[in-house]
């Protein structure tokens, strides 16, 4: 082999070879041994082999065929054996350590498939979605993108997703898993406005849903949905207005009834939070209209206190309650009840309780302005009740006192007009009234004289006539007094002639007077007793009569006195009634003992029957008892013999014995037995014999 057919790096190698084999025959010569650890045989051919192994690699390119075909030079191979036996000689003492070696062999592998595999594993780095340029992004890539943005479950992001992957081409691979995407995520934008309508935003709700795309397929359920809630809610509404409506009109039942439909509402807002709004308004509501309700009772009582206090209740309802409205309503409608009332009081002409009542009506009731009118009329009133000219003067001052702009201006200028038209009356009447004083008939006649003056027209011709009147009686009672006198003083005998001379007294004094009723009342009196005097003869004759037995006769007599219509008529009546009834007794006793004589059952209990109508006051009633008794022992023995041949039959006789009688008793007991013979008891069952003993009577036990 020729030294251009070297490699360079051979070069260097080549000049060192002598140094080489003269250090090898050197060792050779001196017989030197291996160095430790290196074999003595084999390490040069192994060396020769880890160099054919690595001709590519260290040089870079192959050697001549030449040089492959020959192999390397004896001496050059012995160099290099020799140095590296010198190289291992020379290494550090923990590089010789086995346990070292051994350790590094099983980290390295087992390091270097860890790794492997993890780069195998790994994945790709996620995109960054906020970054990317939507134009170029691949669809894979708006896929994830989206359903990133849609786990986030907000209508915002759901609605990015949708837009994200609803542009891709109908024809793409991934169309169909994109629409069913869509379809989950409209879906859940729906479920996210059906939060919204549930807490009671319907408005919100509406407007989540219309933001779905209309050019995606689950749109479709928007309209659906939509008109669900509005249903929903429209009815709800109806239904809590019209709970409202009942309860301002107090109808506490229905309205609890229709807030319980509120519980069926599919709407968490409304069966929930509304319903329990409504239930607390009813409650509420419900204590504010019994308060109204206890107001407008005190009211009808038309009692000032009471009033005052249904006042108090009305305004205690808040203004929060839907009753407050009709409290308030109410206030005023009391308010004009204490004027009613006060009115009333004015009309008796009692203008102090009038006054007490007006001012007493509170300022919520609003009736400021009628009431100050009312006031100052009856305060006007009552300085004209005085009855005298300064009262009257007093009374108009104050009436033209009042605003002609008030409603009751007109009346305080009639009122004036009145007044001053009595001033004149009332003058007038003073002076009659001083006259009347006296007491005498002239200064009385003087002053029925002196109130004729006023004429019919005037305030006070009414009184004017009332005191004419009261004056004249006067008159008439001084002058027909002694008439009266003297008759009562004739009539004391109360004989006859002098009863009738004491009518005719009084007979003088005229129809129309003041003291006829009295002398007519007088007269009656005293034709009574004549008339008594005149019958009483024939009423003892028609007694004596009746106590003789001739009752007949005593009713002709005493008939007439009791047709006459005069004093005695109507105790001649009593005896006639009472003489009649004892015919009628003796009638029926008669006719009884007659019947009773007959003997048949029949004929013993139509005795009985008229023996019983006999008067308890007749003195032919122990009679009739005992011959009752006498009548129903005979009932009871013909019951008994019929019985023996015809038990129905001797029951129904002794069932008409009367309750009272003597043989009562007797015939109950007898119906009894005969009730029990015809309906016996069933026997008594035989009772279950005690099981018989284990041993004979005769046997004993233990000897015993």
């Amino acid at each position: 082999m020729t030294e251009r057919d070297i490699p360079d790096s051979w070069s260097s190698a080549n000049g060192r070879e002598p140094d080489q084999n003269k250090r090898l025959s050197r060792t050779e010569q001196f017989g030197e041994t291996q160095p430790l650890d290196v074999p003595a045989t084999g390490s040069t051919s192994k060396s020769v082999k880890r160099r054919k192994k690595n001709d590519i690699p260290l040089w870079g390119k192959k050697l001549p065929k030449a040089s492959r075909r020959e192999g390397l030079p004896i001496n050059s191979h012995s160099e290099e054996t020799t140095q590296l036996s010198r190289s291992v000689g020379k290494l550090p003492r923990w590089m010789k350590s086995w346990v070292l070696w051994s350790v590094l062999l099983m980290l390295i592998p087992g390091s270097v498939g860890f790794l492997s595999i993890a780069m195998l594993l790994k994945l790709p780095t996620a995109p960054n979605c906020p970054s990317i340029f939507w134009p170029l992004a691949s669809a894979s890539v708006r896929l994830h993108c989206a359903q990133l943005a849609a786990s986030k479950q907000t209508v915002n992001d759901l609605l990015q997703a949708i837009a994200l992957v609803k542009e891709l081409p109908q024809n793409h691979p991934l169309h169909g898993e994109i629409d069913r995407f869509i379809e989950e995520w409209s879906r859940d934008i729906l479920k996210l406005a059906d939060q919204s309508f549930q807490t009671g935003n319907l408005e919100e709700a509406i407007a989540t849903a219309r933001k779905i795309p209309e050019d995606v397929a689950a749109y479709k359920l928007v309209d659906e949905q939509i008109d669900k809630w509005q249903s929903i809610w429209s009815k709800a509404e109806a239904t809590y207005n019209g709970a409202i409506a009942e309860v301002k009109e107090r109808r506490w039942q229905s309205a609890f009834m229709l807030s319980a439909k509120m519980l069926r509402v599919d709407n968490q807002y409304w069966a929930g939070t509304k319903y329990d709004q409504l239930n607390r308004l009813i409650a509420t509501a419900r204590e504010d209209g019994d308060k109204l309700g206890k107001a407008e009772s005190l009211a009808n009582s038309k009692v000032v206190d009471n009033l005052l206090e249904a006042i108090k209740l009305a305004e205690s309802i808040g203004q929060e309650s839907y009753i407050y409205q009709k409290a308030q309503e109410a206030i005023p409608a009391f308010g004009r009840k204490m004027l009613e009332l006060a009115q009333a009081k004015l009309d008796k002409q009692d203008a102090d309780e009038a006054l007490n009542i007006a001012r007493q009506i509170p300022e919520i009731a609003k009736l400021r302005g009628e009431t100050d009118d009312f006031i100052a009329i009856a305060d006007a009133k009552r300085s004209a009740w005085i009855g005298n000219v300064s009262g009257l003067e007093a009374a108009i001052a104050q009436a033209q006192q009042i605003d002609p702009s008030r409603p009751v201006y007109n009346e305080a200028q009639q009122l004036i007009a009145r007044w001053q038209l009595e001033i004149e009356d009332v003058a007038n009447l003073e002076k009659a009234r001083i006259l009347a004083s006296e007491g005498t008939v002239p200064n009385l006649t003087a002053a029925i004289a002196q109130v004729q003056l006023i004429p019919a027209s005037n305030p006070r011709a009414t009184e004017a006539r009332q005191e004419m009147g009261r004056w004249r009686a006067q008159v008439e009672t001084i002058e027909d007094q002694p008439y009266l006198e003297r008759a009562e003083q004739i009539a004391i005998f109360d004989d006859i002639n002098s009863l009738q001379a004491a009518i005719a007294q009084a007979s003088e004094i005229r129809r129309g007077r003041a003291l006829y009723p009295e002398a007519r009342k007088k007269i009656r009196t005293w034709i009574g007793k004549i008339q008594r005097i005149q019958d009483q003869p024939y009423l003892d004759q028609a007694q004596e009569l009746a106590h003789s037995g001739n009752l007949t006769a005593a009713i002709s007599l005493a008939q007439q006195i009791a047709s006459s219509g005069r004093a005695l008529s109507q105790e001649a009546q009593a005896a006639i009634n009472d003489w009649q009834g004892q015919i009628r007794t003796r009638e029926n006793w008669r006719k009884a003992q007659e019947v009773g004589a007959v003997g048949t059952p029949e004929a013993l209990v139509e005795a009985i029957r008229l023996a019983d109508r006999v008067s308890n006051n007749s003195i032919l009633r122990m009679d009739a008892n005992l011959a009752i008794d006498q009548w129903s022992q005979q009932l009871l023995e013909i019951a008994r013999s019929q019985g023996q041949s015809d038990i129905a039959r001797g029951m129904d006789i002794a069932k008409s014995i009367p309750r009272g009688s003597s043989a009562y008793s007797a015939a109950q007991e007898q119906i009894r037995a005969w009730q029990e013979f015809l309906n016996p008891q069933p026997a008594p069952q035989p009772q279950p014999q005690p099981e018989s003993l284990p041993f004979p009577p005769s046997t004993t036990i233990n000897g015993q």
